[in-house]
């Protein structure tokens, strides 16, 4: 059984009218896990690219967290967020995205930003939705 971890990127996209916006919802529809990372990163994003008030970004947030498991970020996180940067060659960012997945027990990782397909620590396998 795959369980299921969205990056921001897809978060993203429900906003859009391209045709990424179908996959996105699909995906979100499977009520995967996220981390507060996402949360934070997707608030930014609905403000500066987006141009949603503070309102609006907060009841999208608000739609997003009711669909999905939120995981913390929490120095476990961290940690082997560092390791995983250091191994698999990621930013920090996606590094502790991929930790959150990780430690969540995750599966699958949607995201269209790492590499489509490397299997990470025998558990999660990065996947672009998108590609």
């Amino acid at each position: 059984m795959s369980v299921e971890f969205a990056d921001t990127n897809v978060v993203l996209y429900l906003l859009d009218d391209s045709p990424k916006a179908d996959p996105a919802e699909a995906i979100l529809a499977q009520r995967p896990h996220i981390s507060v990372q996402v949360l934070n990163e997707a608030l930014v994003n609905c403000h500066r690219k987006a141009g949603l008030s503070r309102e609006e970004a907060d009841a999208f947030l608000t739609g997003v967290r009711a669909l999905c498991s939120v995981e913390d970020l929490t120095p476990q996180t961290h940690e082997v967020g560092r390791a995983l940067a250091e191994l698999y060659g990621f930013s920090i960012y996606n590094s502790m995205i991929v930790s959150a997945a990780l430690i969540a027990g995750c599966t699958t990782l949607w995201t269209e930003d790492m590499q489509d397909g490397l299997q990470v620590e025998g558990q999660v396998r990065i996947v672009n939705p998108f590609a």
